[in-house]
């Protein structure tokens, strides 16, 4: 049995009330620990993480996201660091409330020192969570504990006598230990310039949140509106260039253009380079609406990538730059997924997971109308068109073959199954296929060898070659869903990126196993790599296009060197 850690202070009573909580299934879902300062409430709520964080611990009593003190509260930073913390992508309260509803699970949240009515208002939106169970210190007579104490919280108020042992109290002074707390309030640093970019990238970012927070829209010349998309990022990522290099990526065309100059040269230190970005509001070239699903285009589409959104049409963007290039309108429908064959042809998954198809710019067969009417039967194209429309799935991904390419399918069930050049089927997951892409692999003298790589639910990635057996192990597995996948041959080899649930992207080189990650900020909806290797990253706001940045070109203090 774990031995019981006694807390400081003859803080034994409050201690045992506190665990009695935790383990209390109708108890209410938010303990409030109030008192005087200077009355052991930080040391106490440093007792319970330490002893609800050992490993081998009750589940009951494990403690899974605890929030920094800071002398600059801030209820995005609060939010940022819970959903961090969590492994969950949130980019403002209502979200954080609505991703940790659909999740269910029994969730402990610490927020220490809890001052201003803005995150106890947080607190209570949490509170009407299922499986949500938060522990708040807050000095007695502060705003944040005038609100929730009359909310109907378990109040543990350490200035009664009732919670605390005073014979033990004596042993504890006697001994004079040093105080354990949380985590002790910084205070406040220098003053940040607000409109600097260099200097907001090098600051602390709970200061910066809070100011920005503070501010008023389109203040600071858009590096707000930046900084307040991508937020969550930058509160988890230390370094200055990986900072500049996010911050970038969300930057929109309306922003000062000495905004980005700056943060080009800040991110020179950073693992990537930046491309161009398509941002809300931005008008030249414009930005092609929230994202839902990617590609990368092929034959006459070729430089190009697909973008669907929830307004029932693929919008056509220049690759290299991020302009407009055309539209395709599929139908009424939502778009789940999308892919193009070789000839140009554009399959798109709906809401129900039926394919359609846009040939509107597939190149025009020569001959006369009549010579085409006299041809014998249907194209292989139609053949296999016609056998797409016939299942059901969650995902889609076309590559180039020796005839018409191949065309793949994932399931509900967790199955892949392959049409065109190669054909075959493997159960792959367990649960749904979130996401598929297909690789067309040149091998020697026998000349192109399919690959399959699929995501799932389960959160694992596999590699798959139709007529073969799976790989018994996944190419990478992680406690998130997989959201999108997709895989090209590249300068560097052939690659693999994948969107994973709590925001980051992977980018892996299949054939050393190196990696590196991207991670914007909000939720990551699809990924698209093109054979050149750009990486395009959809999310709700904004798409940006990225090119990993050579290990020769990287270095520190913003200094980029040679090609």
């Amino acid at each position: 049995m774990m031995r019981w850690d006694r807390p400081a202070g003859g803080r034994e009573p409050a201690a045992a009330a506190l665990l009695g909580w935790l383990s209390d299934a109708q108890a209410p879902r938010v303990c409030l620990v109030s008192g005087s300062e200077g009355c052991g409430k930080s040391a106490l709520l440093a007792w319970l993480v330490h002893h609800g964080s050992r490993p081998g611990g009750l589940a009951e009593r494990t403690v899974h996201a605890v929030v920094p003190p800071s002398p600059d509260e801030s209820v995005l930073g609060t939010v940022w660091s819970v959903a961090d913390q969590l492994g969950v992508v949130a980019r403002a309260p209502w979200e954080l409330v609505q991703v940790l509803a659909a999740d269910g699970r029994r969730t402990v949240i610490v927020l220490p020192d809890v001052r201003g009515e803005a995150v106890a208002e947080l607190v209570l939106a949490l509170a009407d969570v299922p499986g949500i169970r938060l522990v708040v210190e807050s000095r007695s007579g502060s705003p944040a504990h005038r609100l929730l104490s009359g909310s109907g919280c378990a109040e543990l108020d350490l200035d009664l006598e009732q919670w605390r042992d005073e014979r033990r109290f004596a042993q504890w002074q006697a001994s004079h230990p040093t105080p354990h707390v949380v985590a002790a309030l910084s205070k406040p640093g220098a003053v940040v310039d607000l409109w600097d970019p260099v200097a907001v990238c090098r600051a602390d970012v709970s200061t910066v949140t809070a100011a920005y927070e503070r501010a008023r829209q389109s203040e600071y010349g858009g590096l707000r509106e930046a900084w307040l998309r991508a937020g969550q990022s930058l509160c988890r990522d230390g370094e200055s260039a990986s900072r500049a290099l996010i911050l970038l990526a969300a930057l929109g065309d309306g922003a000062d253009p000495r905004l980005a100059s700056a943060l080009v040269g800040a991110a020179a230190g950073s693992a990537w380079c930046w491309e161009w970005s398509r941002v809300s509001g931005d008008l030249v070239p414009p930005w092609p609406g929230p994202v839902s699903a990617l590609a990368v285009g092929e034959g006459p589409l070729e430089g190009a990538v697909l973008v669907t959104g929830p307004g029932g049409s693929v919008r056509v963007v220049r690759m290299g730059g991020g302009g407009a290039r055309g539209r395709i309108v599929v139908g009424g429908f939502q778009p789940q997924s999308v892919s193009v064959m070789a000839d140009g042809t554009v399959l798109v998954l709906d809401e129900g997971g039926r394919v359609h198809a846009d040939g509107s710019w597939v190149a025009r067969p020569a001959g006369s109308g009549i010579a085409r009417l006299l041809d014998e039967g249907p194209s292989g194209r139609e053949v296999l068109l016609a056998a797409l429309r016939g299942h059901v799935g969650t995902a889609l991904a076309c590559a180039a073959g020796p005839d018409l390419g191949i065309v793949v399918f994932g399931d509900a069930a967790g199955e892949v199954r392959a049409f065109g050049d190669w054909e075959g089927a493997a159960v792959l997951h367990r649960g749904g296929v979130t996401a598929v892409a297909a690789l067309g692999m040149p091998v020697g003298s026998e000349g192109v060898v399919p690959l399959v790589y699929s995501g799932g639910a389960d959160g694992t990635v596999r590699a798959w070659s139709p007529g073969h057996a799976p790989m018994a192990v996944p190419l990478a597995e992680r406690d998130y869903a997989v959201v999108s996948v997709d895989a090209a041959m590249t300068p560097s080899g052939p690659v693999l990126v994948v969107a994973w649930g709590d925001g980051s992207v992977e980018w892996i080189e299949v054939d050393s196993g190196a990696r590196r990650t991207f991670r914007p900020g909000p939720p990551v909806r699809a990924v698209a790599l093109a054979p050149g290797g750009r990486l395009v990253v959809g999310m709700d706001e904004y798409l940006v296009c990225l090119t990993p940045r050579p290990p020769a070109q990287r270095a520190p203090g913003g200094v980029q060197k040679g090609p």
